[in-house]
């Protein structure tokens, strides 16, 4: 089975030993991620609803790198440090997925990596061949 890994360019990948995605065969998966720019600055600072918006972009750059795309995802996980920001985070999630509807989970955890982060989501697509 062929193994590809996609790389987001940060210096974390190889100091801490992750890829921003994995292709293995027809399974795509998409690590943890969150609000940040190519340069690594949080977006939507304060606001879970842009914070979403900002990580799913980020993933689905990463699904279009992997050779697939948004249509192809079954599973969303996503990792809040407020769950009363739910609707919010719901509704960029929704605006994402609309009739995709992957199966998905919300979370909240006490903290992410860096505490402007408000929002971290991971995907699993499949793709054919």
């Amino acid at each position: 089975m062929e193994r590809r890994r996609i790389s987001s360019g940060t210096e974390w990948e190889s100091h801490v030993g992750y890829s921003r995605a994995i292709r293995a065969g027809s399974q795509i998966h998409v690590s943890g991620t969150t609000a940040t720019d190519e340069d690594g600055d949080v977006v939507g600072e304060g606001d879970p609803y842009e914070q979403t918006k900002q990580a799913l972009a980020n993933v689905e750059d990463a699904l279009v790198e992997a050779d697939a795309s948004l249509e192809d995802v079954v599973r969303t996980r996503m990792f809040v440090t407020d769950i009363d920001d739910w609707e919010a985070i719901g509704e960029a999630h929704g605006e994402y997925f609309g009739e995709i509807r992957p199966a998905t989970s919300m979370l909240e955890v006490s903290r992410l990596i860096r505490p402007e982060l408000l929002v971290e989501v991971e995907a699993v697509a499949i793709v054919e061949g």
